[in-house]
């Protein structure tokens, strides 16, 4: 198995809708992603606006992708095909992600389902995200602080 990441550019978009339309946990619709306005235009600015999108590729399929609010210090996006879990794609893809936001911040931050059965909530943890809240109901929020 060849792994390779990459920075995602603006033909990517269709990969990055696909990649995160097919999870199974945390799933949106095309639909549902454009009613929280993350639609394919507001993807292409914000790669154009800056480096902050990255694919995995495993044997030259794109496979999982991690994007990041340079600005907010946020990782936004995190996602892996069902095909492809636990190859190690999202740990890989967070150290890139962490990395580029601690570039600019020393407290970095995500939301994601905070129900206790979504494994991402695990997934975070392990990595040394810690547990600073919930909001908007049963969603939390993880912060991170840069190792000193």
């Amino acid at each position: 198995m060849q792994v390779l990441i990459r920075a995602a550019t603006v033909e990517d978009i269709d990969l990055l809708t696909t990649i995160r339309t097919s999870v199974v946990q945390n799933h949106l619709s095309l639909e549902q992603m454009a009613d929280l306005g993350i639609t394919p235009q507001v993807l292409v600015d914000t790669l154009r606006a800056a480096p902050c999108a990255w694919i995995a590729e495993v044997d030259g399929q794109a496979a999982a992708f991690s994007m990041v609010d340079l600005e907010a210090g946020e990782v936004f996006a995190m996602f892996v095909l069902p095909t492809h879990e636990n190859l190690g794609l999202g740990r890989r893809l967070m150290a890139v992600a962490e990395t580029a936001l601690f570039e600019h911040h020393d407290h970095l931050y995500l939301v994601t389902d905070g129900r206790d059965e979504i494994r991402a909530n695990g997934f975070y943890q392990r990595l040394g995200w810690r547990k600073a809240g919930f909001v908007d109901g049963d969603d939390v929020r993880y912060e991170k602080s840069r190792a000193r």
